[in-house]
């Protein structure tokens, strides 16, 4: 299947916001996506254990109300709300910290399942590194790898290493962490320390060095 950068870049929606968590500040990247299926489909996708890992990765635990889960690999967490065909919540738990994730599922005006994500950290010297595409970077690949599985559910998962370092795949990351600097930039961030940390979080996916992304 042809991959279209551009295309797939344009159907995200992206924002950056301040907030607090417990009693701290926070930031909060916020990305959506509509997918021409039903949300239904879209649902059982990203809760269902034996199809998760079709386009993200092996989840074990309980994916219930107080269940906890761990994503091989990567975060573990406890499920803290959810309400079937629309939302759930979870805590992000990963290096020691903690951050909290929102998803909402609706349709577009079109009828299409509009899956909207957002995830919440405390504010520390990792978002000056790195910025809003720390983590909307990562998330809009998840949104991808969805995309794929949901046009095509039969075939392979794509290797991400391998898409990370071709050609669309470093066009896909560098595009979407530019996406995430003018997020950061609408939301009142610096431009140069928005567009310097966009540079650091495109080497960190591409595998790059920041002059060179």
């Amino acid at each position: 299947m042809e991959f279209d950068v551009e295309s797939n870049l344009s159907a995200v929606e992206r924002a950056v916001s301040s907030s607090e968590r417990e009693g701290e500040p926070a930031r909060v990247v916020t990305l959506a996506r509509s997918f021409p299926t039903s949300r239904a489909n879209v649902w059982e996708a990203v809760t269902d254990q034996e199809r998760i890992p079709r386009w993200f990765a092996p989840v074990s635990g309980e994916l219930k109300l107080g269940g906890r889960f761990q994503i091989e690999g990567n975060a573990s967490g406890e499920v803290t709300a959810c309400e079937p065909l629309a939302h759930f919540a979870l805590t992000w738990e990963f290096a020691g910290d903690v951050s909290w994730v929102e998803v909402h599922l609706a349709e577009d005006e079109d009828g299409n399942a509009l899956l909207s994500l957002s995830h919440i950290a405390r504010y520390s010297p990792f978002w000056d590194q790195y910025g809003a595409g720390a983590a909307g970077v990562g998330w809009e690949m998840a949104f991808l790898g969805l995309a794929l599985y949901l046009a095509q559910p039969d075939w392979p998962k794509p290797d991400e290493m391998e898409f990370a370092t071709s050609p669309d795949g470093k066009a896909f990351l560098s595009g979407s962490s530019e996406g995430w600097a003018q997020a950061a930039i609408a939301a009142g961030e610096d431009p140069d320390a928005a567009h310097a940390a966009a540079k650091n979080t495109t080497a960190f996916f591409t595998g790059e060095t920041a002059e060179n992304s």
